[in-house]
Formats: C-alpha cells, sequence, structure tokens
C-alpha cells in the first residue's frame, strides 16, 4: 500500500460552459507566478482541455476518470504529482454530472470524495442577481460533498463588492475571488468542446493574461490553504511490466487533425515495452520505418479533409501496412479516416477504405457516454467474451457501424459495433488501456509476431 501526501484541489462547476477550464488555467498559472511547482488533471475522458493543461504547464497533463480506469488506476495518475507544491483538478460537466441521473456514481463530485480532495465551486454570475445564491446553496446542499469555496466567473469588479459579503453571509462558505471577462484572452469552442490548443497562435499571450489577472482577483493564500487540507492517497499502485525484449515500434498519428489520446495510454505502451513513433496523416508521404504497429485516434478530421483525404501517398502506405498484416488500431476519428468515404458539408472524400462505412456528419451527439465493450469475436485486443469500459463523443454516423463488440450502456441499452479482421480494430468507441491491460498487451503482441515494415 503507497501512501503520499499532496496538497490539492478540484475546481467544479455549475455545468459545462462555466468557466472551469478557463478558471483551472488561470490558476495554474498564478501558481506558477508564484513561484509554485504544479501539476495538472482533468476528470472525466476530455481530450481537449489536458492540452491547454500541457500548454500552460509545459508538462504532460492528465485524465483521470474513475469509471474507465478504476479506484487504484486514479489514485495511481494522482501519484504522478508527487514532488509537486499543489495539485489542480479540473472536474467534468457539472459537479454531480455522472454516469446516469440516479446519484453523482463516477461525476467530479464522487471522485472528489473518494480522494479527499476539497473542492473549489466556479459558478458564472452572467444573468443573475441574487438567484445566484440560490444556485449556489442547491450545490452546497444537493448532497454530500467537499466545497471548501467559490470562485465568480463572468465578475465585475464592483459586482463582486456586492456578491461576496452575501454568499460569505447568507451562505457560509468563503468567496475566493473572481474572474471578469477578458475578451482580449477568450477561447473559442466548436461541436466537440474547445478549440485545441495548437490552432490559437496567441495561446501563451492570452494565458499571459488569464494567469495576472486571477492571481488579483482570487486570494491565492487561501486556494493553498484549502488545498492544503486534502487527505492522503492509499493506493496499490498498478503494475504495468515490460513484456517484450524484442523491438516493437509502433506508429502512431499525432497532428491538428488526430490529436486525441490519453497520457497515460502512451505510457502504458512505452511501458509495456514498445517505442512510439509519430506521424502526421496531414504532411507525411509514408509511414515511418521499421514499424510493427499503427494507432489512429481521434481529433477533428473533418476539418482537414482536403489535406488528409488527398494525401494519396500515406494512405497507400497504410493500404500496403494492411496488406503485410501490420496491426491496426483506430478509434473515433481514426475510424472515419480508413473507412470508405466521409461526407461533409455536400463534399465526399474517398477514405484509405480498409474497413466498411460510410460516414456521414450529424447535428447531435450520436451514442453518446460511457459503456462496456464485451468482444463477439476472437480480435488483435482480446478474445470473444473479454471486456473493456469505453467512452463514445463524437457527431458522425455510419452505415455500417460494425459488429464486432457489442456495447452495453448502464441502462441496459445494447448495441453493435466495431470492426475487426485478422489485424484490424476499429471503430467509433474510444477505450482506456487501464481499464483492461490485458487489451494494450496483446496489441503488442500481435505486433511482435510481424515483421517491420517499411513503406
Amino acid at each position: 500500500m503507497k501512501r503520499i501526501r499532496i496538497p490539492r484541489i478540484m475546481l467544479v462547476g455549475t455545468g459545462s460552459g462555466s468557466g472551469k477550464t478557463t478558471a483551472t488555467i488561470g490558476m495554474i498559472k498564478a501558481l506558477g507566478i508564484m513561484g509554485k511547482k504544479v501539476s495538472s488533471f482533468k476528470c472525466g475522458p476530455d481530450y481537449i482541455d489536458p492540452m491547454f493543461h500541457t500548454e500552460v504547464l509545459g508538462v504532460s497533463a492528465r485524465n483521470i476518470d474513475l469509471y474507465l480506469q478504476g479506484y487504484d488506476a486514479l489514485e495511481t495518475i494522482l501519484g504522478h504529482s508527487e514532488g509537486s507544491d499543489i495539485a489542480v483538478i479540473e472536474g467534468v460537466m457539472g459537479m454531480y454530472d455522472g454516469l446516469g441521473f440516479k446519484d453523482d456514481s463516477y461525476s467530479a463530485n464522487h471522485i472528489s470524495r473518494l480522494t479527499e480532495t476539497p473542492e473549489i465551486l466556479i459558478a458564472s454570475v452572467s444573468g443573475k442577481g441574487r438567484s445566484l445564491l440560490a444556485g449556489i446553496k442547491g450545490y452546497l446542499d444537493f448532497h454530500e460533498n467537499l466545497l471548501k469555496g467559490v470562485i465568480l466567473n463572468n465578475c465585475s469588479e464592483s459586482m463582486y463588492k456586492v456578491f461576496k459579503p452575501l454568499i460569505e453571509s447568507e451562505l457560509s462558505i468563503p468567496c475566493l475571488g473572481y474572474l471578469p471577462m477578458i475578451k482580449e484572452a477568450s477561447i473559442g469552442s466548436r461541436h466537440l468542446g474547445l478549440i485545441t490548443a495548437e490552432e490559437i497562435e496567441d495561446l501563451q499571450d492570452k494565458i499571459k493574461v488569464i494567469g495576472e489577472t486571477f492571481a488579483k482577483t482570487v486570494d491565492m493564500e487561501a486556494v493553498l490553504e484549502i488545498a492544503s487540507e486534502a487527505g492522503n492517497l492509499a493506493y496499490e499502485e498498478v503494475q504495468i511490466n515490460k513484456i517484450t525484449d524484442k523491438p516493437v515500434k509502433i506508429a502512431i498519428a499525432k497532428d491538428r487533425a488526430f490529436c486525441f489520446f490519453y497520457k497515460d495510454n502512451l505510457d502504458a505502451l512505452e511501458m509495456l515495452g514498445a517505442e512510439i513513433e509519430f506521424f502526421s496523416p496531414i504532411k507525411d508521404k509514408k509511414l515511418p520505418e521499421n514499424i510493427h504497429g499503427i494507432i489512429i485516434g481521434g481529433g477533428y478530421p473533418e476539418l482537414y479533409l482536403d489535406q488528409i483525404m488527398n494525401n494519396s501517398d500515406l494512405k497507400e502506405s497504410i493500404r500496403k501496412a494492411n496488406m503485410a498484416g501490420i496491426p491496426i488500431y483506430a478509434e473515433s476519428g481514426g475510424y472515419t479516416y480508413l473507412a470508405e468515404s466521409i461526407s461533409y458539408f455536400g463534399q465526399t472524400y474517398q477514405g484509405v477504405g480498409i474497413v466498411p462505412g460510410n460516414i456521414t456528419m450529424s447535428d447531435h451527439l450520436v451514442r453518446f457516454g460511457y459503456k462496456t465493450l464485451t468482444a463477439k469475436v476472437d480480435n488483435i485486443l482480446c478474445k470473444a467474451g473479454e471486456q473493456t469500459k469505453c467512452h463514445e463523443h463524437h457527431y458522425m454516423t455510419t452505415d455500417k457501424y460494425g459488429d464486432s463488440f457489442e456495447a452495453k450502456k448502464e441502462s441496459g441499452m445494447t448495441y453493435d459495433t466495431i470492426h475487426t479482421t485478422q489485424n484490424i480494430v476499429a471503430g467509433f468507441p474510444c477505450i482506456h488501456w487501464l481499464s483492461n491491460i490485458s487489451f494494450a498487451e496483446n496489441f503488442i503482441r500481435s505486433c511482435q509476431e510481424r515483421e517491420p515494415f517499411n513503406g
């Protein structure tokens, strides 16, 4: 049993769009200004927010997701903050939003309670007067929680002087500060969340403004005092052991079109003995040399269809790798790239074409949420009957979802999904290796069996 003490806080919101990410960026930057060594985490299966944390910190941020990773993995991942002065955790959606509607299971608040991490509520004052207090009181009283303070978002200095004494006298919770609207530091969003960090040319300037403002308008000493109240982390560390001494090089797509991946998934592959080399479906004309496997994750391929679908050389290189039997794992946007075609804004592009499916964009989320995957056939990741957890978050649909796995939501709803061949697993569901590490082990073993590919 490992025990460590790490000062930490979790920033939770009243819902998506309440300002959690902006506040998290501001707090991390403000703590840096104070000379503190900070580590960063994001609750839930979010890929985009950790990119912003990384841009702020200069180190990789990590996801913590109780549903996908399990309790021991969650605390193992939090243990990566050992040696930091403070860990800042960004919640997901509203603080009580989790797996379903019956309780707060797998929510940010659930993780806070399990890990004894104090929470600070980010509450937007936009369009509110005294009703703001009713909303905050609801979050305080609705369910067991560790709320220790409130930060007001979109709040002017003059309104803060009104709200702070009201909140502290009527609700008996400290009002720690405010973040005003900063037009020159606004960060845009699109259908899957925030615009990615790489797309904002003046991101560091925006972050600097947010951080300096936060340092002036929020009581950072009070924040540090709250963080010091966090309980000890006590857990059995998840063990991932090297399974190969042979060279196993895995090519992983990484550019603006394909930028969604979990840092802990990459770490797991390397701990198991794989070497990772990134490639760009936008720029590269061929796959890296001497590879044994390929992974293509999600992102925003629909925004770069001219570049990726007209890069015929790389598409042909992937087809040759497939013909050579190189193991290929693709999820979400990666699956759409490998499918037969994708239609967007009235134009149809031909995909790599090594798995079935004609992709179209929807105006709403499709098959959204957490679920359990059960294999119906043997494949390069697992045997029939084996299970792992997954998440889906996409606006794409297809005429052929695949039928190699059954996906089951907690509501009991089931449907078939994912295409498999002797060397391919491809579909919309996104998995976390720590949900069932044997999936990663089996992928590497499948790669071991292949001669290195040059093409």
